[in-house]
């Protein structure tokens, strides 16, 4: 099992890189074609659209053996990804913009089979170990990949990106059919309706007494990070009156502080129940979201530092959780359904925040976003004891 679950960590690493660098090409390249800062950032809403979808997607890793399902959706990127070299042009743009929805509906996908699979072979104790070191690699290639890809795209442009990412796909594919899992084919529903088993997800976390307090503390939290997010460039601006590129500092602080929350999850997930991993990663998160009020380079460093922290704590938490209560034939659209309650509300608050730091000071919105999540944080730590 240990030979697997490196094959697989090898593959979240190489798909991870290739993965971070093209979400920065894209904004860029559509940038450097058409000019537009809108379409540039439509990017991010291309990829990550298909979340809304997450539970219809989930029902696919369900219905299927979820390790072919990972291997050969990977190797259909792998096959895409290179008709990008066709969009030279701000003609050919919307090209790119049907790749990036795919890429996203893969994800969902592949995500939603890997928490499937994962929950079946591995042992339920070593989820979290399992899920930490996947976010360690995942938030590790987030540091190194945007250098290379802000370099390649510079010199060789967006499709050299697209042929690295693919060549990324590619080899994830070749590292997932090398796994040796045991799996058997999920039985076959005579009376299987797809509407009534996308709402399985749903009705699994929702009748849960574990999973709902948990996806619901998990949702709440990225809805202030959405708030947290918009307001970064307001901090750089206005708060340390540094230039916007100040802020790549402060994600990649960030980002070091995911990595070691990764690290950490395993052992912590063993010896403290998800509900206070949850209670605590929230209260870290929303007091370092507050203290990014204060005008102070250190103190902003500290606060990503502490963000970094904190809010995979909560993540993690929750998506364990959905695979260690979930049935084991229903684990796929449970993990998707989870992603999608958790996702949905950050993208959301990204759009309301945008508007909100254009007439609401951040040294007011930040403190009140770390009260929110401070006072949501006791009350879940509250019923635990309860």
């Amino acid at each position: 099992m240990k030979g697997t679950a490196g094959l697989y960590l090898a593959g979240v690493l190489v798909s991870g890189f290739g993965s971070t660098a093209m979400w920065l090409a894209s904004g860029i390249w559509v940038k450097s074609l058409t000019g537009s800062d809108s379409l540039a950032a439509l990017t991010v809403f291309a990829l990550w659209a298909p979340v809304l979808l997450g539970p219809l997607l989930g029902t696919v890793a369900d219905r299927v053996r979820r390790r072919p399902l990972m291997v050969w959706s990977n190797a259909a990127m792998a096959a895409l990804l290179p008709t990008l070299l066709w969009v030279d042009s701000a003609d050919r743009v919307w090209l790119l913009f049907a790749v990036l929805v795919l890429y996203g509906a893969q994800g969902a996908v592949h995500d939603a089979a890997e928490a499937a699979l994962a929950a079946g072979v591995l042992d339920k104790r070593r989820l979290g170990d399992f899920n930490g070191l996947r976010t360690t690699a995942n938030e590790g290639m987030k540091l190194i990949a945007p250098l290379a890809a802000a370099g390649l795209l510079a010199r060789y442009g967006g499709g050299l990106v697209a042929l690295l990412d693919a060549a990324t796909f590619a080899a994830a594919a070749g590292l997932f059919a090398l796994m040796r899992v045991r799996e058997e084919r999920p039985a076959r529903r005579e009376s299987a309706h797809w509407l009534r088993d996308t709402a399985e997800g749903l009705r699994t976390i929702r009748s849960s007494p574990v999973l709902r307090p948990l996806v619901g503390t998990g949702a709440f939290t990225m809805l202030l990070a959405g708030l947290n997010g918009a307001a970064v460039y307001a901090v750089v601006d206005s708060g340390l009156g540094r230039s916007p590129a100040y802020a790549g500092v402060l994600y990649a602080v960030q980002g070091a502080g995911s990595v070691v929350a990764g690290l950490a999850a395993g052992p912590l997930l063993r010896r403290v129940p998800e509900r206070l991993v949850s209670a605590a990663g929230l209260a870290l998160f929303a007091t370092a979201a507050g203290l990014r009020a204060v005008p102070h380079d250190g103190v902003a460093l500290a606060a990503s530092a502490v963000i970094g922290l904190g809010l995979p704590s909560v993540l993690l938490a929750a998506m364990t959780a959905v695979q260690r209560e979930a049935p084991a034939d229903a684990v796929g659209r449970a993990a998707a359904t989870a992603h999608t309650l958790l996702f949905v509300p950050n993208a959301v608050a990204l759009a309301v925040g945008a508007g909100l730091v254009a007439f609401l000071d951040v040294r007011v919105l930040l403190p009140l976003l770390g009260v929110a999540g401070l006072a949501v944080a006791g009350v879940t730590a509250a019923r635990h004891r309860a």
